[in-house]
This record gives structure tokens, C-alpha cells and sequence, in this order.
């Protein structure tokens, strides 16, 4: 039974109901009740049946929507009941295509042309790649291996000769004090001593292992050796046997040997004390007399232990001064360093620097090669070349290929004053007349270059272990190159003359201005901090360092 059916007996009831009644029978009107009872328990089953079940009308949504609400107009003024009946929309799901779908469209001609033709694109792009890869490989120049260099090819050695002169306190824990002040130089290595017992001149009282009770005792020295380490410096021990006497640091001939075989234990003694290295004066004395001692002696110090791995220096002193004598002597005693007196400004020329610099560097691995100006037996710097000159010199030493050795106050330009150890001149804050406030801005500005220039030595490969190009020199004035590989490159150039002189210098790749890095006459400096090396001036007395880049 469907809607409108339904609707129609509802009304034919109501109709029925509305009509006039005659008088009739109790029993008749008792069973029509119960009929018409039985009919609208029927209708309402019915229509409980229809909300169950769904429309079938055969009609879209469009026409139904009109028909709808005219039944229920309809229904609402013939007094039924309305019925709301909601329709559910179907959700269309994209499922995509199935493995045999995938499959049959692959294989279809255009999908089998495209993959050929990503995958030829994919394979020739990646060996281009690998093609343009190789050859940026092959032309781009090859870095040189770095050499093989130690702790004492880093940087400078600083040389306190005498204890008692170089600190307040005139002891080791004096110096252990200054280890601060002294690594703001930029040094990498201490050489102590001689310390030890030896009364001038008397072999048998000699007592390599007793600190001599003048300068402190084991303990302060140990402190010392503590704190140097702290700071990277390492710290090197004067055993010279003889160091105080007038016949020879080994005393005579005769007493070589026995000195020589007393000085093995007093080498593990020293070693085993946390000392870097051991330097000794008279090298050639005692490797010609007792060679056998001598090869003793340098295993002890050169070779590492299971316990000592570390690298040890063997210094040796000598006071040749010809450069062809201390190449065959820095090759027969085999020594790490020989210092030597090749660049004592006695007698010298620029020239005479020139030669033996080359002459040295093309015999020797410039990690041998060592250069000073003073030491125990020559005095200081300042005195040796003349305060004017002494930031010249300080620039000569810390550019040459090799290690430079100071000694104690070359920093300050300190000078002799009748003595060979001069009491080492420290700053304060005390006020100071005019001429000591000159004197002292002096020793400040020496400092401060020596610093800078050991500064820059330390960290540039160039001046580290560069190569050593001889571009300029005559009787008094030189010029020299320092490169390495693609690194900065560094041009030296002095002036000893009293006169000014104009350096025409080119070829060799270099450029047509560099940068001044340092000078040792500031107010000579061009305006714009750049040099014509072309016609490079320098004044009087002057020195200058200038960089420029690798070009390739």
C-alpha cells in the first residue's frame, strides 16, 4: 500500500465519520467501530512498512521535489500525519587502476618510448658529470706535500744564557714567572743554561746533574719545565760541560772522553725531567776526538722511547763563521740545528749574506738550518749592529728559511753595556723623565715588531718552510722571495746602506705592486699601504716586508 492509498482511506474514514448517523443498531454500530478501528491499525501498519522501505519512484530528484511538497500540503490539510523520508547521496571513491590495468597501460608504445627516453637522458647526464669531475681534477693544479718539519722548525728559540740577569728574583722560579711575558712572542722553544756544577776549569768537580745553587735548585727547574709546557713552548737544557772555564767547553783533550762517557747518564737524567732537547758548545770537538761517544750521545737525545715517543733536539754551538766550514760541519756531527757565526755583521756585506744564505740553503733541508746574531760569546744584538738597526735584523732572522735564535732582550734592542749579560730590562708603572720615556716607547715599539713578525712566521706557510728565491742584492742592499705552493708569497727587501737606494725587481711571477706588511720606518710608508716593485724605494737603514697573493 503506498502513500496516497493510505491518505485516500484516512479521508474516506474521516468522511464516514463526519456524515450524519441514523439510529441504528447498538450492534452494528459496536462492530463498524471496531472495523474502522481495524482499518486505521492497518493504515498505520502499513505506512510503518513504507518508512522501512525505500522509494522507488521511478522519478529523479528534480520531479519529486514539487510532488513532495504538495502531498505534504495535502496530507497537512486532510489532517495525516507527515512523513520526512532523507535520501543518502552515494559517495563516488577514486580507486585508481589495478595491478593488470597498471600493467596494460605500460606496455602501451608512448609509455614504453618515454621511460627509454628518461633513462638515456638520466645515464648521460650523471657521465657528464662524472666527465666534468675528472677533468676540473686534472687541471687544477697539484698541492705540494707538506714537509716533514718538528717543534723546533715552528718558531723561534729564545736563549737565556745567564739566570741571574734576566729576572728580578735572579733564579729559576724567576724565569718560570716570565713564561707568560715570553710566550706573547710567539716563541716555541726556551734554551736554560748552562745550569748545572762546574767550577771553571776543573773536569773533576763537574756535576751534570746538580743544579748549581746560584740560579735555584731541581724543583724550581721542574716548575719551569711545567709551566713552559702549559704555554707550548718547549724547553731546551745547556749541558755545555765546560761553560764557565777559558780551555774549551770539553776542558782540555785529555778529559773529553771521560767527560763525554759522564754526560750519557746525566742526558737520560735530564731527559726523564721533561727537557725537549739538550744543546752543547764545541760540537766538533768532541765528534772528531771520541766519535763513538758523540753517536752514544746523539742516539740518547734523538731517539724516542716507548715511554718518550716525543721529538728531542740535538743542538750543537760552533763559532765557525764560513758558511762552506758549518755545511760540512752541520753534515759530519749530525746535529738537528747548528748555530753558528755566518751572519755576524763583521766584515760582512750584504753580499757576503746573500752567498751564504744560498750556499746553506742549496746544500742543507732548510729544517737544519739556524740563524743567530749574539749568543753567549758575542753579546746582544743592539750592540752588534747598532740600535738603528735592530729592527732590520730582527726582520733578516725571522724571514730566513731555517730557525731563528735570539737571544734574551734582542726583542727590546737591550744592549751589552761593558757586559756580555746585561740585566734584562722589564716594563713597570713607575713614572719615568723624559729620556727614559723615550728609551722605554723604543723598547716597546722593538717588542711589538719582533712580536708581529713572529706572529705572522708562525701561521704563514710561505715564511714557515716556503721556498727561498734570491731576487736582488748588491753591497748593501738585499731582496729575497719566500713562497709556498698556492699560499700568500712574501718579498724581503733591506737597505744597509746610510743612503736611500731604489730596488728594480721583477720577474719571477712577480706582480706589479704588493702589500707592505711590515716596516721598520713607518713614516716612509706609500699612502695606500702598497709598493712598486719596480722601483721599490727604501730609506736609510731600512727594511720592509710585503705579501702578495698566489695567482696561479
Amino acid at each position: 500500500m503506498n502513500t496516497e492509498e493510505t491518505n485516500v482511506d484516512l479521508k474516506d474514514a474521516e468522511t464516514k465519520d463526519a456524515e450524519p448517523k441514523e439510529a441504528a443498531d447498538p450492534a452494528q454500530v459496536a462492530a463498524d467501530a471496531d472495523a474502522t478501528e481495524a482499518d486505521v491499525s492497518e493504515a498505520d501498519l502499513d505506512q510503518e512498512e513504507q518508512e522501512k522501505q525505500p522509494m522507488t519512484g521511478g522519478k529523479d530528484e528534480g520531479e519529486d521535489a514539487p510532488s513532495a511538497g504538495a502531498e505534504a500540503a495535502e496530507a497537512e490539510k486532510n489532517g495525516s500525519v507527515k512523513l520526512k523520508i532523507r535520501r543518502r547521496r552515494r559517495e563516488v571513491k577514486f580507486t585508481g587502476l589495478n595491478k593488470e590495468e597498471l600493467l596494460r597501460v605500460a606496455g602501451t608504445p608512448g609509455w614504453v618510448r618515454t621511460r627509454w627516453a628518461l633513462l638515456v637522458v638520466f645515464w648521460l647526464g650523471w657521465l657528464g658529470m662524472l666527465v666534468g669531475a675528472v677533468l676540473i681534477i686534472l687541471q687544477a693544479p697539484r698541492c705540494r706535500d707538506l714537509p716533514a718539519t718538528n717543534w723546533w722548525n715552528e718558531g723561534p728559540l729564545y736563549q737565556i744564557g745567564n739566570i741571574q740577569a734576566f729576572t728580578d728574583t735572579s733564579n729559576l722560579k724567576g724565569v718560570e714567572q716570565k713564561v707568560g711575558s715570553l710566550s706573547q712572542l710567539k716563541i716555541r722553544g726556551l734554551v736554560v743554561g748552562p745550569i748545572h756544577v762546574a767550577p771553571a776549569d776543573e773536569a773533576m768537580s763537574l756535576r751534570f746533574e746538580e743544579v748549581s745553587p746560584e740560579v735555584g735548585n731541581l724543583e724550581q727547574f721542574k716548575g719551569l719545565v711545567q709551566a713552559a709546557h702549559k704555554k707550548g713552548i718547549s724547553v731546551v737544557l745547556d749541558l755545555t760541560p765546560n761553560y764557565q772555564g777559558s780551555s774549551g767547553p770539553w776542558f782540555s783533550n785529555i778529559s773529553v772522553t771521560s767527560v763525554a762517557e759522564r754526560l750519557k747518564s746525566a742526558l737520560v737524567f735530564w731527559l726523564n725531567e721533561g727537557v725537549d732537547g739538550v744543546q752543547l758548545s764545541g760540537v766538533e770537538r768532541v765528534a772528531n776526538v771520541v766519535p763513538s761517544l758523540w753517536a752514544d750521545i746523539r742516539a740518547i737525545v734523538q731517539n724516542g722511547t716507548d715511554d718518550r715517543p716525543d721529538k728531542r733536539v740535538l743542538i750543537g754551538v760552533t763559532e765557525r763563521s764560513s758558511a762552506e766550514d758549518v755545511s760540512a760541519l752541520l753534515s759530519s756531527t749530525g746535529v738537528d740545528l747548528l748555530i753558528s757565526r755566518v751572519l755576524l755583521p763583521r766584515n760582512m756585506d750584504a753580499t757576503d749574506h746573500a752567498e751564504t744564505v744560498q750556499l746553506l740553503y742549496s746544500s742543507h733541508n732548510q729544517t737544519k738550518l739556524a740563524w743567530s746574531l749574539g749568543g753567549l760569546g758575542d753579546g746582544h744584538l743592539a750592540s752588534l749592529v747598532g740600535p738603528a738597526l735592530v729592527k732590520l735584523h730582527q726582520l733578516l732572522l725571522l724571514t730566513l728559511p731555517g730557525t731563528p735564535v735570539v737571544n734574551y732582550g734582542d726583542e727590546i734592542g737591550l744592549t751589552d753595556k761593558g757586559t756580555k749579560f746585561p740585566r734584562m730590562l722589564w716594563d713597570s708603572d713607575e713614572e719615568l723623565n723624559g729620556t727614559l720615556q723615550e728609551e722605554r716607547a723604543e723598547r716597546l715599539s722593538c717588542r711589538s715588531f719582533f712580536r708581529g713578525l713572529s706572529e705572522l712566521r708562525r701561521k704563514e706557510r710561505s715564511l714557515l718552510f716556503g721556498d727561498f728565491l734570491l731576487l736582488s742584492n748588491s753591497s748593501s742592499s738585499l731582496a729575497y722571495l719566500r713562497v709556498w705552493d698556492q699560499s700568500k708569497r712574501y718579498l724581503a727587501a733591506f737597505n744597509w746602506a746610510e743612503e736611500a737606494a731604489v730596488l728594480q725587481l721583477s720577474g719571477a711571477g712577480l706582480p706589479p705592486q704588493a702589500e707592505v706588511v711590515f716596516s721598520t720606518n713607518s713614516s716612509a710608508l706609500p699612502p695606500d699601504g702598497s709598493a712598486d716593485l719596480a722601483n721599490l724605494r727604501l730609506g736609510p737603514g731600512q727594511a720592509t716586508l710585503l705579501s702578495f697573493p698566489y695567482t696561479g
